[in-house]
């Protein structure tokens, strides 16, 4: 299960689960691990968006991230 996905301005994304830890099979780039990570998701999961200079991330619901 999903906790935080976070999409970056390159495209990327960086995944972490309940515990903490990195998914690393939901992450990559964004359009190879989209579905995955919404397939893995559920209803406390975390979507941010962290983009150019942004010193933190902008928090978007599942359906613009």
């Amino acid at each position: 299960m999903i906790k935080t996905a976070i999409r970056l301005s390159n495209d990327m994304v960086i995944a972490f689960g309940i515990d903490g830890e990195q998914v690393p099979e939901c992450q990559g780039r964004y359009r190879d691990v989209r579905a995955r990570v919404l397939r893995e998701a559920d209803v406390d999961t975390v979507f941010y968006h962290w983009c150019g200079l942004a010193l933190k991330p902008c928090t978007v619901p599942p359906e613009s991230w």
